[in-house]
């Protein structure tokens, strides 16, 4: 039976004693004014500081939430990051207005569900050296500019390894689920989530009115105007042939990337969506340890089979539509491509007529030996911990599943 992760003593006792201090403040208001004192900047740029973003956020991490004091000013910390990021970038670019002279030609966009494979397959293209894919450390530390001259040895990439052991701290387990690393490629997530949209929040915390929000409301293409100026501001001083990039938010906003980037060639992974779910219903409690009181797997797991069936239909409106000419994707099998990586990346490779050199498949096969799947202990999970009917959640994404043959694994 799979259960909710207790955090370490340590922070236990942290909460006890920041719980009788005065409550760190989730106030819009607050927040900008924090961020415009800490960088000594006020311009937040042509669409900032997206106080509607920022206001339904808050909003829901204020009664939705459930947070901890520390979760409450770890929170309130990544906000007000979130908001400097916006004022340091429209500084940059109001200085060295050249940035946005050169544009972001055919990205190369992965576009699966969480625990498809995407983040292997992402590592995987990052080992091309003509390919561009934003670093971890880069997106958390993007200031200054990086540079070709000093990009594999940044003093940055040290220092977010650092912060990266501290979320492990708080997040016990957190390396048998998902690899984290200071250098491997960070998802698409972490960028719009400088303007609070995106899928990074209602990932590690409970917010259904945002997630809500996120949907139905938020204006995707303004986020991804910010995505695509932010990727202009990091290939300034270290460009690549191509980006590559990922994220399974996508698949709810298909149009509006494609708007954005209207060359971007996709890749779509697949899986049976009742093995996600039962992945993210063990991931994601484990997650939001680091912040939340309450983080039941078996919520997780409703939450997200709903979310998940209404992204992976959201994929099928989407081809059925036309939306996406069908030489710009490549579909990729979650069993095809753990079977047989190299020849998953070749036949990718080709479809978008880019050349696979021997150099590369040598990386490959070198970085999936030195990595295996079981490298931090693997991620054990069940489809009976989550509570869901598997008639009834078989029944949901049977659309999906019939429309690109994705096999079911029970």
């Amino acid at each position: 039976m799979s259960v909710a992760p207790r955090a370490r003593l340590p922070i236990r006792a942290l909460n006890g004693l920041l719980g009788q201090l005065p409550r760190a403040s989730l106030s819009p208001a607050a927040l900008i004014d924090r961020a415009r004192r800490r960088t000594g900047l006020t311009d937040f740029g042509p669409d900032g500081p997206y106080d509607e973003a920022l206001t339904v956020l808050c909003n829901a991490l204020e009664h939705e939430a459930a947070l901890t004091p520390l979760g409450r000013l770890l929170a309130r910390q990544m906000l007000v990051q979130a908001l400097a990021c916006q004022l340091q970038l429209q500084d940059w670019l109001r200085r060295e207005p050249a940035i946005l002279e050169a544009p972001i030609r055919h990205p190369l966009v992965i576009v699966g569900m969480p625990r498809t494979g995407t983040s292997i397959l992402h590592e995987l293209l990052a080992l091309d050296s003509s390919n561009r894919c934003p670093s971890t450390w880069e997106v958390a530390h993007p200031f200054p500019p990086p540079e070709s001259a000093s990009y594999a040895g940044d003093p940055r990439i040290a220092r977010h390894a650092r912060e990266l052991r501290i979320s492990e701290y708080l997040m016990p387990g957190v390396q048998n689920m998902h690899r984290m690393g200071a250098a491997l490629p960070q998802e698409c997530v972490a960028i719009t989530a400088q303007v609070f949209v995106s899928m990074q929040y209602n990932t590690i915390f409970h917010v259904p009115s945002y997630t809500r929000w996120l949907e139905h409301g938020a204006d995707h293409v303004r986020s991804y105007r910010y995505h695509q100026r932010f990727l202009q501001y990091l290939q300034w001083r270290h460009r690549g042939e191509r980006w590559v990039l990922k994220s399974p938010a996508h698949l709810w906003t298909l149009e509006a990337l494609l708007q954005v980037y209207p060359d971007a060639c996709l890749v779509q992974t697949h899986r049976d969506p009742l093995r996600i779910v039962s992945s993210l219903a063990s991931m994601l409690p484990t997650l939001r340890g680091a912040y939340t009181r309450a983080a039941d797997p078996q919520s997780v797991a409703r939450e997200w089979s709903r979310n998940c069936a209404s992204a992976l239909d959201a994929s099928v409106a989407s081809r059925r539509a036309g939306t996406i000419p069908p030489p710009r994707v490549c579909d990729i099998q979650f069993r095809e491509f753990m079977r047989n990586p190299v020849a998953e990346v070749r036949r990718l490779y080709a479809q978008f007529d880019i050349p696979f050199r021997p150099d590369f498949e040598a990386a490959i096969r070198r970085y999936l030996a030195e990595n295996p799947a079981s490298k931090h202990g693997g991620h054990r999970h069940a489809f009976a911990d989550t509570g869901l009917d598997p008639v009834q959640e078989r029944q949901r994404v049977s659309d999906y599943q019939g429309y690109f043959a994705v096999p079911s694994e029970d």
